[in-house]
């Protein structure tokens, strides 16, 4: 009877290369070779004990590691080696062990072979899970019998991971797509950088010539008498009055403002008692309601006999106008033109040839020039007072020289988006800034790559910071595969660490780790608070795709 249960369970193990004519029940393709056809057996685990072969799969544990029960259960509870499923990194994919056996081995022909603990073997459970084809009880115990399911497991097992590869395979395109979009993102940056580069540079130049430029148009000016709005009594007073009337247009523009503000409140509030007026019950024995009508009414009455004068809105809008030679006061005849004082002491100059006269103008103003400069003369230069000449050159340097440091600030901001880790292909570049959401109880959640996530209640308020963006992490994930494919699954996955939200009542800095998984499109699953103020999103993105690999033999793949 053993003979004939034994030769069922032949199989060829094409990966080992190995081919056998008789197998016993049980045993894996990564342990054919212990099991080749012999008079005696040998434990795997301790190879200083040899039994007949006749004792394999007796039902009784005669090695130490319990490997001459492959088929049974008998050794289950001694052999403390064998490993939990699904286990991956073998030949089978599912067991890293080679000193004891993993477990019994399903062939589950049609579909993928996977060890079923010894335990289960014999137990009177159908565990078609890991053992399709129902060989784990040959024993029919308490007249269960399995039937060979592996065809219609195997064929939605090929539907389900079809499907599971056209989404990686969408996902992995997507991917791509943002790839080449990131790249062309930070091409973008690159010539940027280089473009302001360049123009600092050339701002620069126009900078210091604009400077040298201000510094002797200073320089010449700061020796010449200015009159207009200068030390002159007029230019003074000018210029003091020119202040007043420009400070009481601001203040009428804001009664104005204020004005209008008011009558659109009272008018508001007219319409309200008003209708209130007309609207109320007089039957209703309210004093304080019949007061309030009566006073209305009152109002209403002297309302309609006041005259007002009306104001002239076009009048105070021309006064709101700024001063110019077309309306209000024309402050330039009030400006004297500039003379030198070689001007006013040698006005005989003027009689003078034409280049004579230059030269002497010159010659006598760098004279000038020298003799204050040496403390011999006095400055008569006023703080308070600067030619349109000087103010001009100043104002054009001014104005490039915060257009470099303007440019600067943006050239710095550029470099430092360059110089950011934006994870493998620059992929994250693409997402920057991008937000996604989801509900979950009372809270919307959100996360925006690269910058921060936050929650905020249903029933109102603002957004609580649950952490700003500080870093990219790897961390092992041990979770089954769900159906749906929107899980972390096993392995090592990206972590997108966000730190320092916001404070928790009496508790530390919010905090959230996002763990990423592949997907087609970017999407928040599941948020989970794993301890007070330490948050878990779970989320899927293209982002962290890689190419579609063969699958192995685990038990997170059935």
């Amino acid at each position: 009877m053993r003979r004939s249960q034994a030769l069922v369970l032949l199989s060829i193990i094409a990966q080992n290369g190995i081919v056998t004519a008789r197998l016993p029940r049980g045993v894996g393709p990564e342990f054919v070779k212990f099991y080749e056809i012999k008079d005696t057996f040998t434990c795997i685990g301790h190879p200083s004990i040899t039994i007949p072969a006749t004792r394999v799969n007796d039902n009784s544990c005669d090695c130490p590691d319990g490997t001459d029960e492959p088929g049974t259960a008998a050794c289950a509870l001694l052999d403390n080696l064998s490993p939990e499923q699904p286990l991956p990194s073998s030949l089978s994919g599912t067991t890293n062990t080679t000193n004891a056996l993993p477990g019994f081995w399903c062939a589950n022909k049609g579909h993928i072979g996977a060890y079923v603990p010894f335990m289960y073997v014999n137990d009177g459970v159908c565990d078609y899970d890991l053992c399709c084809d129902g060989s784990e009880e040959y024993g029919n115990v308490g007249g269960v019998k399995c039937e060979n399911k592996c065809a219609e497991i195997g064929k939605e097992w090929k539907r389900v991971e079809k499907e599971r590869r056209d989404n990686l395979e969408r996902a992995n395109k997507r991917r791509r797509t943002m790839v080449k979009e990131s790249r062309e993102f930070r091409r973008r940056v690159e010539a940027k950088i280089a473009t302001l580069t360049e123009e600092i540079k050339e701002l620069e130049v126009k900078r210091d010539e604009l400077k040298a430029k201000y510094d002797e148009v200073e320089r010449q000016e700061r020796f010449k008498v200015v009159k207009n709005e200068g030390p002159g009594k007029l230019g003074v007073l000018a210029g003091l009055a020119k202040t007043r009337v420009n400070e009481l247009r601001d203040n009428l523009s804001k009664v104005m403002s204020e004005r209008h503000q008011l009558r659109t409140k009272v008018q508001e509030l007219e319409s309200i008692l008003s209708a209130f007026k007309d609207e109320y019950n007089p039957n209703f024995n309210d004093e304080g309601v019949k007061k309030a009508v009566r006073a209305w009414e009152d109002y209403a009455a002297r309302l309609a006999t006041e005259t007002l004068e009306p104001l002239n809105e076009v009048e105070i809008q021309d006064s709101m106008k700024e001063d110019s030679e077309e309306s209000g006061i024309n402050w330039k005849e009030f400006e004297e033109d500039e003379a030198t004082d070689t001007d006013i002491l040698y006005s005989f100059e003027a009689y003078l040839p034409g280049p004579v006269r230059e030269f002497l103008h010159s010659r006598i103003n760098l004279l000038r020039i020298w003799l204050i400069e040496n403390g011999i003369l006095a400055d008569t230069h006023s703080e308070r007072s600067e030619s349109r000449l000087v103010k001009a050159a100043r104002e054009a340097y001014e104005t490039v020289a915060n257009d470099v440091n303007s440019k600067n600030r943006a050239l710095e901001e550029q470099q430092r988006d360059l110089e950011k880790d934006y994870g493998t292909d620059d992929i994250f570049r693409y997402l920057k800034g991008k937000c996604i959401t989801t509900e979950a109880g009372e809270y919307e959640y959100e996360l925006c790559w690269m910058d921060k996530t936050s929650q905020k209640s249903k029933k109102g308020g603002g957004k609580t910071t649950m952490g700003n963006f500080d870093r990219f992490d790897f961390d092992e994930s041990d979770e089954e595969e769900r159906h749906d494919g929107k899980g972390l699954g096993r392995g090592k996955r990206m972590v997108l660490r966000y730190e320092n939200g916001q404070g928790c009542w009496n508790g530390p800095n919010r905090k959230t780790d996002v763990w990423l998984a592949c997907a087609e499109t970017e999407e928040l699953w599941r948020v989970s608070e794993l301890e007070k103020c330490v948050y878990k999103m779970e989320v899927g993105t293209p982002a962290v795709c890689e190419e579609v690999v063969e699958p192995g033999h685990a038990k997170d793949e059935l």
